[in-house]
């Protein structure tokens, strides 16, 4: 029975390992929605347009200009955006 219990938590554990840092100026919409918790595809795609129309992200801040991404979606994915190849 305990097993039971514990599965919802190790399959939540499980798609926090997957998530690795992103750079939000070349990956697509599929590794945005993959990788960054709380956006979905159309969140992603949104990404991708408003990257298209306006240039690159200088901080992971800008973020906060894509219609969709709040302060808490920033705040959850803070530690795995990246503006630049280091």
């Amino acid at each position: 029975m305990k097993r039971i219990l514990l599965l919802p938590f190790a399959l939540f554990a499980c798609s926090l390992a997957g998530a690795g840092p992103v750079n939000v100026n070349t990956a697509d919409a599929d590794a945005l929605s993959r990788e960054l918790t709380g956006v979905g595809m159309s969140k992603a795609q949104a990404i991708v347009e408003y990257r298209k129309q306006n240039g690159a992200f200088d901080v992971a801040e800008e973020l906060l200009k894509v219609k969709g991404i709040g302060p808490r979606v920033l705040a959850a994915n803070r530690d795995n955006i990246r503006v630049k190849d280091d």
